[in-house]
């Protein structure tokens, strides 16, 4: 498997809300960004739904990193590749090495939703 592709983790920041609760920023001064190499990304999915006000088009792929590799990204994060914004759909698979408690690599579904 080939892993050669780059992609962006996006990670909101945090602010207090109106009634003093702890909410995600997603406002660009308050994300961070940390760029991700090593990754095998392949098309997963992709589904189009239409009516009378809109075409829905949901495209995701499934990430996976190179053996050995274990990138900081969780559910919560976004992910930026090939210039469009992807939101990580579901837990982030943590795939253990064979008879150790190390990682062996992760794995995680990204889509992104468009119409």
């Amino acid at each position: 498997m080939m892993f050669n592709q780059t992609a962006v983790r996006i990670r909101a920041g945090t602010r207090p809300d109106r009634g003093g609760n702890t909410v995600p920023d997603w406002s660009p001064g308050a994300v961070t960004e940390l760029t991700v190499t090593s990754l095998n990304i392949q098309p997963n999915s992709q589904s189009e739904q239409a009516d009378e006000q809109r075409t829905a088009v949901v495209t995701g792929y499934r990430v996976q990193s190179a053996e050995g590799t274990a990138p900081d990204i969780t559910a919560a994060d976004r992910i930026r590749y090939a210039g469009l914004l992807y939101e990580v759909d579901g837990e982030v698979g943590i795939w253990p090495e064979l008879f150790s408690d190390t990682v062996h690599h992760i794995d995680f579904v990204m889509v992104r939703a468009t119409g």
